[in-house]
């Protein structure tokens, strides 16, 4: 028997199983920092910047797509790209009624930006951290202000339909309903305003607003609030009865594809689609801050940067608490990991225990009872180890 010949090929599987870990486990205690990849991927800004740029000339809804599906990632379980993950059953955080209407070029956005920065840097960069970048690049596309991204997020290991429940501001919330959400992330209202600012891009579907216009109050079916003149408007593209479901209505008017001040203007002039929109006008407590936007891009553009960059920081994991998603979507790890390992530990591949008695037909190899049963016995323990403890995920789209 040639000893040295499956020394040779004992090393080699040894040295394939190392590299293989050693790509999906990454270890990290670093906490947020604008320089986290500064050694490991100094170009990645870049290379999302560049991604989304090419998205984003592509189609303009690159922008709000990309921009809500951050904001709703980060408001359920904190920014972990749990959002990007797809499940088979169909219960994953994007198959809840709330993350339904997410359009897909936000997906797709990311997913590209995450391709690219794969080719560059393999296993190095989370979704999460794509993700913010991504939501700063479309901003600044769309018209809106720059600022610096704190970067070293990593992907969550849940995501679960359940966990969006409330989780997440509908369109016919009060002041203190949003007050309350937003403080449950450690957001101020000043932020709760600024970030509704983001309404200055985007559009939405007839079935948000309807009962603004036609269902208001048993004594006032249209939304006394709403400028007479724009209901009517919503009304010509929303009839009360056979309105098309796939008919889009800016969510401002005016100006739907750049990001400024407008949208604060309008809610000023009762122009603001949702209720949870012209609610921070008509409320006391919250229309000081709406008129000093509106009259001011400079004031609300230094306050949407630094609620966003407060917003990316909302349940963050970092070193352990979460991995590094090699592919966003279906999770192939345990099936992948079960083929290696079923190959490698094959009784009489690499190696046999016990090694002596061989009557057993095995495949092609003659091995033993007891050889079976203990290598089957090394087979769960080497998944679990694996998967559980080491939480190893290979997700492909």
């Amino acid at each position: 028997m040639d000893t040295s010949s499956d020394s040779k090929r004992h090393m080699q599987t040894c040295f394939f199983l190392g590299m293989l870990f050693f790509c999906m486990v990454v270890e990290s205690d670093a906490q947020l920092s604008e320089n986290f990849y500064a050694s490991t991927c100094p170009n990645v800004e870049l290379i999302v910047r560049q991604a989304v740029a090419t998205k984003y000339q592509q189609t303009t809804i690159t922008a709000p797509a990309t921009l809500r599906m951050f904001f709703h990632d980060c408001f359920v379980g904190g920014c972990d790209a749990s959002v990007l993950v797809t499940s088979d059953n169909g219960d994953a955080e994007k198959d809840a009624q709330d993350n339904i209407s997410l359009a897909g070029d936000g997906f797709d956005t990311v997913n590209k930006a995450k391709l690219a920065v794969e080719a560059q840097c393999p296993g190095r960069v989370s979704c999460a951290d794509i993700m913010a970048l991504a939501a700063r690049d479309v901003v600044v596309l769309a018209g809106g202000p720059g600022f610096k991204v704190e970067l070293g997020r990593r992907d969550g290991l849940v995501s679960n339909a359940s966990r969006v429940d409330r989780k997440l501001p509908g369109p016919e919330l009060d002041v203190n309903g949003l007050v309350n959400l937003f403080a449950s992330n450690g957001l101020t209202m000043t932020d709760m305003i600024a970030l509704s600012g983001a309404h200055t891009i985007g559009f939405s579907h007839c079935d948000r607003f309807a009962n603004r216009l036609y269902n208001f109050s048993a004594f006032m079916p249209v939304d006394p609030t709403l400028d007479p003149a724009y209901a009517q408007q919503l009304m010509q593209s929303c009839p009360r009865v056979g309105a098309d479901p796939s008919v889009a209505v800016n969510l401002d008017l005016n100006t739907p594809n750049v990001f400024d001040n407008v949208y604060f203007q309008n809610l000023v002039a009762r122009k603001g689609l949702f209720t949870s929109d012209q609610i921070l006008f008509n409320d006391f407590r919250s229309q000081a801050t709406v008129i000093r936007f509106a009259n001011s891009a400079e004031e609300f553009n230094r306050a949407f940067t630094s609620a966003m960059r407060k917003l990316g920081r909302v349940g963050v994991k970092v070193g352990n608490q979460g991995e590094i998603h090699l592919e966003m979507a279906l999770n192939w790890g345990p099936v992948l990991m079960s083929v290696i390992f079923f190959i490698v530990l094959t009784p009489g591949v690499l190696f046999q225990v016990p090694g002596k008695t061989k009557v057993v037909e095995f495949g092609g190899f003659q091995t033993s009872g007891a050889a079976i049963v203990i290598h089957t016995l090394i087979f769960f323990a080497c998944i679990t180890v694996s998967l559980i403890a080491l939480h190893i995920h290979i997700y492909a789209a």
